[in-house]
């Protein structure tokens, strides 16, 4: 389980949903990847969940490991990328420590549908960079556990690690934490570490959530029931 420090956060934030928004913003607390950030795409809130909206995107997501599933297409990732996102406004701390209970119903291989935590995400129009860990929404082989570091222009993304298989996937009432404290970043499923890695790029900004674009109208399939974080010096 993800342990906290012995000491006070300087900032914390706790959320259930309860205000049906579109997009989130809980008086301001809250940025938004079309709203704020204008090149991606943003969370919206309604009955206790928060989901991303239709993505944008004009070009179909295409992955190398479809090609394992049968779409015989290899090579890097293609896409437009408008990732729903929504991160916190103000100053945070640097260790961040986030967790979030995971809605998903309908899963489906058709889609690579994600919940995101967003560590030290910096948000600005038409630049956005920080970490990212995410699992897919998919209990089969299929399921995957990652962490990214965004470079700060729409589609311009760095994999740090990623991890393949039925253990990293995840369904409805599961819960994902996130931490990166200094130069770690990891993420843990129902108090287990399921992946970790160290990058030194970004060291500070906002915590938040996301989902992966390009999902057509599953979007509504899947997301957060609650969103919790605490922050440190």
């Amino acid at each position: 389980m993800m342990e906290l420090p012995k000491k006070p956060p300087v900032r914390s934030y706790k959320t259930e949903f309860k205000r049906n928004e579109t997009p989130i913003s809980e008086g301001g607390l809250w940025l938004n990847g079309r709203k704020d950030g204008i090149d991606w795409c943003d969370i919206l809130v309604r009955d206790g969940v928060a989901f991303g909206e239709v993505s944008r995107n004009q070009t179909a997501e295409r992955r190398a490991e479809q090609a394992a599933l049968g779409a015989g297409i290899e090579g890097a990732p293609v896409g437009d990328y408008d990732d729903p996102t929504a991160v916190l406004a103000g100053k945070w701390g640097p260790d961040q420590y986030g967790k979030a209970r995971v809605f998903s119903r309908n899963q489906t291989d058709k889609y690579f549908q994600e919940v995101q935590i967003r560590l030290r995400h910096n948000m600005s129009p038409r630049s956005c960079n920080g970490y990212e860990v995410f699992w897919r929404c998919l209990r089969t082989d299929e399921g995957y556990a990652e962490i990214v570091r965004w470079n700060g222009r729409v589609g311009d993304f760095t994999s740090l690690a990623k991890l393949v298989g039925r253990q990293y996937g995840v369904g409805d009432g599961d819960l994902i934490e996130a931490s990166v404290v200094g130069n770690v970043i990891t993420g843990y499923v129902n108090g287990v570490k399921s992946i970790s890695v160290v990058d030194d790029k970004i060291k500070s900004g906002s915590p938040g959530i996301g989902c992966n674009f390009g999902v057509g109208n599953t979007n509504i399939d899947h997301g957060f029931r609650s969103f919790e974080v605490d922050t440190y010096e």
